[in-house]
């Protein structure tokens, strides 16, 4: 051998040098660290975190962040609503959360003046209080008086007449007393299924000059007759001087002419009025005597419909405003998959101290994410990606977060696997649960883990069951909260949870700490089962390997509404086309199924298992997306999903399909064979939907 060479060193022949001995040890760190902090996924550590998750919950925590949220008014585009969002911003990043906000210059309404007087016949005025009694100082408050956002400034005066709920029933029982409330002043009570902007609309319709609206609420459970019901009476959702794309700091705006803009806001002045308020101008009408089924249903002390030799004068004078909104995100990122995310979402603003809308959705939301904190520090990481949502101004009509899902559209529709959203938390007992039909399956599951806050050793589960007597999961049709965007323009799978329902302070000054603890949930236990399901939902959707999205359960779904459907038409209109569609997705689904069967058998360790779990997944996200179409519902284009969304027909029965819903509401007026016609190329329309969601869920080409 060469005296310039030298013998090979190897640590198995001969001492290891001590560089060898550091790497190895530093090695040897490394993968322990791995270990400790990365278990390998299996379904014992899934539920471990579960379990852990469960019993972290604490409804002391949850009422302290409550009481701080409802400290004070906090409408959007005011200074209160900003130090909201800065507290929830601050929460996130206390927890060591990625956390940003993101603003948006919008058009949002707030008044100005409105008075509302009675004048009789000797001279006599009567000036109506518009403002609570029983509640602090409005200025020292910080309460805005109450108020319908985007009504138009105006004045009317005339005669009254109460048209009970003001929808076309109400409206065609009038003109069979021979009542016309062309040039009067319509009062209503707020209830039924109409919206208010849907009320307001129908007024305008009939000829009214305003509409004065007031709810009857529930005195046994503190709306003590003197809240006022404020609210929105904006056509649609989302910033009107940018439909269809997000309001950016420097981005394009219609103005405020423009008939696009225009066509969003009534054309009649409306205002709220307190119950008491209302009683007294019930009490003046003159006219035909009331029907019974009318003087029988709820409070109002109600004898004659108007009008009467009472009239009545009512002043409003708004102020539209260019307002910057903030929406506060927190993530936590995913491992496996960081490019496909579980968005957790809740809207932040409150028409006055929002103790239940929204901000008992809101503490719970800050509650799920301080456990899942302490689970990352126990050594979790979601599969995917976590996304904390806190929304601004959707009392205005889902504005912030509509903005966002225009803004991020296309990422929304490739790597948004769920939206979970939750506005009032908690109204008073019993749970609720809306949601997409894949998702029934994994919400029956997740209630089955979670004890019902008002038995003793029940679970959620049993005691929903129990109610309703068999398992009740509402559809998403309507348009009364953030899932809206999410599902009826991007097609992402949606659920939305609560507690309770018809709370008698919705939207007055009376919705504050005080009256959470007093009437709807004294020690937060409902607080804790909600933000319990809620939690363990986004485990679930974040942890599973594959997805739990059962798409039998959609196909079943449908069929049922098919067959609801076939009442509404005559035997010469065919619904192949849509029974067809439904037997493709159904055995779409059992084919998504058994493959998802069979991977689960398998070793997770395996790249090609991997690979095609991933595949599945992607179909089983991608699959709700085929429900929109392009042109979207007739009237209504921004709303693209076909089988749930909005009906411009008020009076349908039909709460699903709502292109199909129309086309049988217009069409009355048209011969047979045209009437016959619309309705089939809206039903083909829902078919060829349910073929391309068939056809994502295969992921296959033609």
């Amino acid at each position: 051998m060469s005296p310039n060479l030298t013998k090979p060193n190897s640590c198995f022949t001969s001492k290891p040098s001590p560089l060898c001995t550091f790497l190895f040890f530093i090695i040897l760190c490394v993968l322990g660290f791995y270990t400790v902090h990365y278990p390998p996924r299996n379904p014992k550590n899934a539920l471990l975190f579960q379990k852990i998750f469960l019993s972290s919950a604490s409804n002391y925590t949850i009422s302290l962040y409550l009481r701080s949220l409802t400290s004070h008014p906090h409408l959007a585009g005011t200074k209160p609503s900003l130090e909201t969002a800065h507290y929830v911003k601050t929460h996130f990043q206390n927890l060591g959360l990625e956390t940003y906000m993101v603003p948006y210059k919008t058009l949002l309404s707030y008044p100005l003046h409105a008075s509302v007087s009675m004048h009789f016949n000797n001279g006599t005025v009567l000036n109506l209080p518009l403002n609570e009694k029983g509640t602090a100082s409005y200025a020292s408050s910080g309460l805005i008086q109450p108020y319908h956002a985007y009504s138009p400034s105006g004045t009317a005066h005339g005669g009254v007449v109460f048209v009970n709920y003001g929808s076309e029933d109400d409206y065609r029982a009038l003109r069979l007393m021979g009542v016309n409330v062309n040039g009067c002043i319509v009062i209503v009570r707020k209830g039924g299924s109409l919206s208010r902007g849907a009320v307001v609309e129908i007024a305008e319709q009939k000829g009214a000059l305003g509409v004065l609206m007031y709810a009857e609420g529930d005195v046994s459970r503190g709306s003590f007759g003197f809240g006022v019901e404020r609210g929105t009476v904006m056509k649609g959702i989302g910033d009107p001087l940018s439909p269809g794309w997000a309001g950016v700091e420097d981005g394009e705006r219609l103005g405020l002419e423009d008939n696009k803009v225009l066509e969003r806001f009534p054309g009649i002045p409306s205002l709220p009025l307190s119950f008491e308020s209302a009683q007294l101008i019930l009490e003046s009408l003159g006219g035909p005597l009331a029907p019974q089924q009318w003087r029988d249903s709820g409070r109002s002390k109600l004898s004659r419909v108007g009008p009467g030799m009472v009239m009545v004068n009512f002043t409003y004078q708004e102020e539209k405003k260019l307002t910057t909104i903030h929406n506060v995100f927190a993530v936590i990122r995913g491992r496996e998959e960081p490019d496909r995310y579980v968005l957790l979402g809740n809207h932040r603003d409150a028409w006055t101290y929002g103790a239940v809308d929204p901000n008992s959705g809101t503490a719970a939301l800050l509650d799920i994410a301080r456990r899942y904190a302490l689970l990352a520090h126990k050594g979790w990481n979601p599969r995917r990606t976590i996304m904390f949502c806190s929304w601004d101004a959707e009392e205005f009509g889902m504005i912030g977060s509509t903005e966002w899902v225009e803004q991020n559209l296309v990422n929304i529709g490739t790597k948004a696997v769920a939206y979970i959203n939750v506005d009032c938390a908690v109204q008073g007992p019993g749970f609720f649960a809306g949601a997409t039909p894949q998702l029934d399956d994994v919400i029956f599951e997740v209630t089955k883990k979670v004890k019902d806050p008002d038995s003793e050793f029940a679970t959620i589960y049993d005691k929903w069951t129990t109610i309703n007597g068999i398992r009740n999961i509402e559809r998403l049709s309507g348009v009364d909260s953030d899932f809206a965007p999410f599902l009826q323009h991007a097609g992402v799978p949606s659920v939305d949870i609560y507690y309770g329902r018809d709370f008698p302070v919705y939207h007055t000054a009376f919705d504050s700490f005080s009256w959470m603890i007093n009437y709807a949930d004294p020690f937060f236990w409902r607080h804790v089962a909600v933000a319990g399901v809620w939690g363990l939902l986004g485990l679930r959707l974040a942890d599973d390997p594959v997805l739990p999205l059962n798409y039998l359960s959609y196909a079943k779904q449908l069929q049922e509404h098919k067959d609801v459907l076939s009442i509404f038409l005559d035997a010469s209109v065919s619904l192949t086309p849509l029974a067809t569609s439904i037997q493709e997705l159904e055995s779409a689904a059992k084919r998504a199924n058994d493959e998802a069967k069979t991977l689960m058998e398998r070793e997770f360790t395996d790249e090609l298992v991997a690979l095609k779990m991933r595949a599945l997944n992607d179909r089983l996200m991608l699959a709700e997306r085929g429900f929109l179409d392009t042109d979207g519902i007739k009237g209504r284009e921004w709303f693209k999903h076909l089988i749930y969304g909005p009906r411009s027909n008020h009076e349908s029965k039909l709460a699903f399909f709502p292109g199909i819903s129309d086309a049988i509401a217009e069409s009355t007026r048209l011969s047979q064979r045209d009437r016959k016609a619309a309705i089939e190329h809206e039903i083909w329309r829902v078919a060829r939907a349910i073929q391309r969601a068939a056809a994502a869920l295969k992921g296959e080409l033609t």
